[in-house]
C-alpha cells in the first residue's frame, strides 16, 4: 500500500457509518479518482471536521491517499456545500446519479485526468440552476466510453456520411444516413434537434457551457437512447437511476 501525505481538491459522493463514532467518507478526488476515507471520531458532537465531510462539500483536503485501501483526511479549508443541491430533491437525485456514474466508471485510487473538473463542473452548474437533467445526460453520454460502448455521433456507420439526415441505431453502434436505414427497421427514428444534441453532448466540455435550453420532448428522445444504452449495453442498474425514474412518475401523477 503506497500513501502519501498531499493536498488535493475533492468533492464529497457519500458517507456511511463505521464502527460507533466514525465514518467513512467516498471522496471524488484530483489526484486519485474516487476514493474511500476513514475519518475517525466524525460522529462525535463538536468533530471539528463536520461542515467539511457533509455530501455535496467540495474544497480543498490533506490527507494520506492511499492507491489501495482506505485513505485519511487531516484538515480542510476553502469548502463549501452545493446548497441547491443539497436542499432540492430533483437537483439533488440527479446530482448524486452522476456521482454514482463516475464511482461506477472509475476503479479507486488511480487517476481520471480532466474528468475530475467536468464532474465539479456539472455539480456547479446544477447548483446554479442550469437543467439538470440536460447536464446528467452530457455526462451520461460522455461516460459510455468508460464503460465499454463506443457509438459514433458524428456521421453514418456505413458510408461515413454526416451531410444528410442521421438516426441512432443500436444495432449498428452509431448513426445511420437515410440512405441506409433500411439496415435497421428498429432505428431511433429521432429527430435531426435529438441528432444534434446528442452530437454535441458527446464532446461538450462543461467548463464552456453558459446556458442550454432544450425542450421536453426532445429530452424524452435523448433520454431513451441513454436509457437503452445504459440497460442494453452497459447493463448498469443505478439506485440513484431508478429513483429518478420514480420521480419521474411522481411528477406526471401530480400535473395529471
Amino acid at each position: 500500500m503506497s500513501r502519501i501525505n498531499t493536498d488535493f481538491r475533492g468533492i464529497i459522493m457519500f458517507r456511511r457509518d463505521y464502527r460507533e463514532r466514525d465514518l467513512l467518507v467516498k471522496v471524488l478526488t484530483d489526484k486519485i479518482g474516487p476514493a474511500m476515507f476513514f475519518v475517525k471520531g466524525a460522529k462525535k458532537r463538536g468533530f471539528r471536521l463536520a461542515a467539511d465531510i457533509l455530501p455535496f462539500t467540495h474544497g480543498e483536503y490533506i490527507g494520506l491517499l492511499a492507491n489501495d485501501g482506505l485513505s485519511f483526511i487531516n484538515a480542510a479549508s476553502d469548502t463549501a456545500q452545493y446548497r441547491n443541491i443539497a436542499t432540492d430533491i430533483r437537483k439533488n437525485a440527479y446530482s448524486t446519479y452522476i456521482l454514482a456514474l463516475v464511482d461506477s466508471a472509475f476503479p479507486d485510487g488511480q487517476g481520471i485526468g480532466g474528468w475530475f473538473e467536468q464532474v465539479a463542473t456539472a455539480l456547479k452548474l446544477i447548483n446554479q440552476g442550469l437543467d439538470e437533467q440536460v447536464i446528467s445526460n452530457v455526462i451520461e453520454t460522455q461516460l459510455l466510453i468508460r464503460f465499454g460502448v463506443s457509438p459514433t455521433w458524428d456521421r453514418c456507420v456505413i458510408c461515413g456520411r454526416d451531410d444528410i439526415p442521421l438516426d441512432f441505431s443500436e444495432q449498428s453502434g452509431g448513426m445511420l444516413c437515410q440512405n441506409h436505414w433500411h439496415l435497421d427497421e428498429r432505428r431511433m427514428h429521432l429527430d435531426p434537434r435529438s441528432v444534434y444534441y446528442l452530437q454535441r453532448f458527446s464532446t461538450l466540455n462543461l467548463q464552456k457551457l453558459n446556458s442550454i435550453k432544450i425542450n421536453p420532448s426532445t429530452k424524452r428522445r435523448i433520454q431513451f437512447v441513454l436509457d437503452t444504452l445504459y440497460d442494453n449495453e452497459v447493463g448498469l442498474n443505478l439506485k440513484s437511476k431508478r429513483f429518478i425514474h420514480q420521480m419521474g412518475k411522481w411528477e406526471e401523477k401530480l400535473k395529471k
